[in-house]
């Protein structure tokens, strides 16, 4: 669903991502990790395309992001981990300027922001001015919005930023409904169990290149010394050993 093929960004001399390939199935929860500075907003927002690659090819569903920016933004729905917000709007107000550019209208419109309220329990505050909402439930409804026009994939920045535990729980259960629908999620986090416990599959990118890509049991055969949890496999295939035995211990 999501084809990157030798995907470069350089930045002058500084290479942030480094001949990306990578393929994405239709129906998986894909977690992509990374420490800071790895190059990981930088590859989604190449697949959003609100950037342009130095070099290679991203396709969405077939279709070239470069090419034909529109037909494959119309693919996909965009959660950034810091979104921006109209705040004099309503909720309402939001959901159907956002279905406006989808150019979904009438009734149609109408029940996907019914669904939307309600599948992100929302309803309580749709005629509220979005300024008067806390960061939590801001998140929840610009994740309502990605998910308005019915995408076929869905590009996540850190999707529990800000969201409560129950929120957290929520959002963790739409996406794996979501894929159980044909749909595909592609998730940038640093919280390694959200990773653990919702991706299908996961891989690591570290200084912009793909070091690890599997399972996590597949991961586990990658990493040494018989690594069991993520956090350990991921501290050390990114150079963290020193790190992973100070958790050992402290844990121990």
């Amino acid at each position: 669903m999501i084809e990157l093929r030798e995907v470069t960004k350089r930045y002058r001399d500084l290479v942030a991502v480094n001949r990306l390939s990578l393929h994405v199935r239709r129906g998986e929860v894909f977690g992509f990790l990374g420490p800071n500075g790895a190059g990981k907003t930088t590859t989604i927002k190449m697949i959003a395309g609100l950037m342009q690659p130095s070099e290679g090819t991203i396709l969405v569903g077939g279709t070239d992001v470069a090419e034909d920016p529109i037909r494959a933004k119309a693919l996909m729905g965009f959660i950034p981990d810091r979104p921006f917000l109209y705040e004099k709007l309503t909720g309402e107000e939001f959901l159907r300027f956002i279905g406006g550019l989808y150019r979904i209208d009438g009734q149609r419109l109408e029940q996907r922001m019914d669904e939307s309220f309600d599948l992100f329990s929302l309803n309580d505050f749709r005629s509220e001015l979005i300024e008067g909402y806390s960061h939590g439930m801001r998140q929840r409804l610009v994740m309502g919005a990605a998910f308005l026009h019915h995408p076929e994939v869905i590009i996540v920045d850190e999707p529990m930023v800000g969201l409560d535990p129950q929120g957290a729980r929520l959002v963790k259960s739409i996406f794996r409904e979501y894929c159980a629908r044909g749909k595909t999620i592609f998730m940038s986090t640093h919280t390694l169990g959200v990773a653990e416990e919702v991706c299908d599959r996961i891989g690591i990118i570290h200084k912009g290149e793909l070091i690890a890509l599997g399972t996590k049991e597949e991961l586990q055969q990658q990493a040494k010394g018989g690594a069991d949890r993520l956090e350990s496999i991921f501290l050390q295939l990114t150079g963290g050993e020193e790190m992973t035995r100070v958790v050992e211990y402290l844990r121990s």
